[in-house]
């Protein structure tokens, strides 16, 4: 419907007294009536009279009177209703839209708002030698969907795992190593071993303060190349990312870049030096810093009272490399709403470094996961592995298709789709900055507004087209009845979703919009009944199946979910 409301915002706009405005602020102000009995389209011309100095009803009137001169093709009627003006759409035009999603196939949706521009994401980013946990969660599906919304606009896209592989931390690593740990348990458990070895350092470490020191100076060893201490830190990478891309391959996530801070620690010398060289840093209680206060912002650190870097310093260092290794358009990085602060100062320094394309960095922060309402908090040790959620949500999975379905093939791995579906669904329903709790019963809910429901759907549009496989053309004007109407209603809406969904960095606008689909097609499904149905109306029926399965399935995959035709 999009089209039509560009189309009938400029035929508005051509009317007496409507100079003050033009298409696209007009296209804006068009809403949808709560019932459909009072049209397709609304204008609220309350928003028009100020401007216009005219009552609501009167513009209204005025307008209706110009559409009767000037139709607009697809509108049949429009009325006057109390200041408002409403709109019904033909079925002709309908009908028009159903060929055309039909005609686009698996590019309908698709647009070019992005071609030949580059988009980089800095998404996911566990830190080394340490187990994937509910915590990561958020990070690692909000930013592979934005990158998915992304490339889906035309955009080139740059996914990078930016692994937090440097630092002290490290150091602990290789003491606890040397004190109690081998190579031999470490090839044989791996990043188990890695993570026993540094609660050990911690522990032994309260009874023993002296191991700081020991492992401040191993990982200055390492930040000098030591031979012995870079094999140790390449060998705890490796098996650290061994283990994560079995997380990232259940998820189908792939990654072009995984240069985590490591990679930088080289190029922050000459990020320190510009900005010194620009007057930029200040001596703060022996810690070089950049004043932020005329931006009512804390100051940014850059160096430690030691000399040591941190954070922004790396991320800058990190930035102007993308820039001038990827020449992007925007860099988005995906973290928790606790680090906005971070990232707001270290923009600004950016920005003052003299470096115009500040306004390309964008922050994109989250709320919080919990388990049934209680959140997780590693210090407490109430942490949930991702591999444990994982494994619950396949083996919950199974248990109900065992029950709904026992002899469907390819039990596993529909299993696999449906649980793991079901986490991402889960967490990607509300508003990123809202909390998010997961629920069991709520989220495999085959029922619900949940990923199960969804998938099934899905499923549902693809059993119907493996049974009814007549190849019937779509007549142009067909009398359509209520829910076949609220169908192509719905899924004319995919385009603008895509395009408010990039805009707001805000997957959950397609998550919701994949439950109105499946709402409205499952009353479709319910109410219009394909076998023993006329040759015109089967012909609309398939066509609507063919539809729902292209954009409900692009959906899904828009917010990482697999799509199993058979559940």
């Amino acid at each position: 419907m999009n089209a039509l409301k560009e189309t009938l915002a400029k035929t508005l706009c051509e009317a007496p007294g409507m100079e003050g405005f033009t298409p696209s602020s007009l296209a804006e102000l068009f809403d949808t009536p709560p019932d459909p009995a009072m049209g397709d389209l609304a204008l609220a011309c309350f928003k028009l009279s100020k401007l216009m100095r005219k009552s609501p009803v009167a513009i209204a009137s005025d307008l209706s009177a110009y559409l009767t001169e000037h139709p607009v093709n697809g509108i049949f009627k429009s009325e006057n209703a109390g200041g408002y003006l409403n709109f019904f759409v033909s079925d002709a035009y309908r009908v028009s839209i159903l060929k055309g999603i039909l005609d686009q196939g698996e590019a309908y949706g698709t647009n070019e708002t992005g071609k030949g521009k580059t988009m980089v994401i800095d998404y996911s980013s566990p830190n080394i030698a340490k187990r994937f946990h509910i915590g990561h969660l958020g990070t690692t599906i909000i930013g592979n969907s934005i990158k998915l919304l992304h490339r889906f606009c035309g955009y080139r896209t740059i996914g990078i795992n930016y692994l937090g592989d440097w630092g002290t931390q490290y150091g602990k690593l290789v003491v606890a190593f040397k004190h109690w740990g081998s190579e031999e348990t470490i090839r044989e458990k791996g990043i188990d071993e890695l993570n026993r070895l540094y609660v050990l350092f911690g522990t032994q470490a309260e009874k023993d303060p002296s191991l700081n020191d020991e492992a401040r100076a191993e990982f200055n060893k390492l930040e000098s190349g030591d031979e012995e201490n870079l094999r140790l830190w390449r060998m705890f990478k490796e098996i650290s990312l061994k283990e994560y891309m079995k997380t990232y391959d259940l998820l189908g996530i792939q990654f072009d870049s995984f240069n985590g801070e490591s990679f930088y620690s080289d190029k922050m010398p000459a990020v320190v030096d510009e900005l010194r060289e620009k007057g930029l840093l200040k001596l703060d209680d022996g810690a070089s810093i950049v004043d932020l206060s005329a931006y009512h912002m804390p100051p940014c650190l850059i160096l430690k009272r030691d000399g040591s870097s941190l954070y922004p310093t790396r991320d800058i260092a990190a930035a102007l490399w993308r820039k001038k290794e990827y020449d992007f358009d925007k860099c988005v990085y995906v973290t928790s709403a606790g680090q906005s602060l971070h990232f707001a100062q270290w923009f600004k320094v950016i920005g003052l470094m003299g470096y115009d394309w500040e306004d390309q960095l964008v922050h994109v922060p989250y709320g919080t996961f919990s388990i049934n309402g209680e959140k997780i908090a590693s210090r407490t040790g109430n942490v949930v592995l991702l591999d444990d959620l994982f494994r619950d949500a396949i083996e919950k999975a199974g248990a109900i298709i065992d029950e709904k379905n026992p002899d469907l093939e390819d039990r596993d791995k529909v299993a696999e789709a449906v649980g793991i579906g079901a986490v991402i669904f889960n967490s990607l329903l509300s508003n990123r900055i809202k909390d998010v709790d997961f629920n069991w019963n709520e989220a495999l809910n085959f029922e619900g507004n949940t990923g199960p429901y969804a998938q099934y759907s899905y499923a549902r549009a693809c059993s119907i087209l493996r049974k009814e496989t007549d190849e019937l053309e779509i007549p142009d004007d067909p009398a359509l009845c209520t829910e076949e109407k609220d169908l192509i209603t719905v899924l004319s809406a995919f385009p603008e979703k895509i395009l408010r969904a990039v805009k707001e960095y805000e997957p959950s606008v397609i998550t919701r919009y994949a439950l109105d689909i499946c709402q409205s097609f499952n009353r479709f499904y319910n109410s219009c009944p394909i076998r023993g149905a006329l040759p015109e109306e089967k012909a609309v029926r398939l066509g609507l199946c063919k539809a729902v399965k292209t954009t409900l399935g692009s959906a899904l995959h828009l917010i990482g979910l697999k799509t199993p035709e058979k559940i």
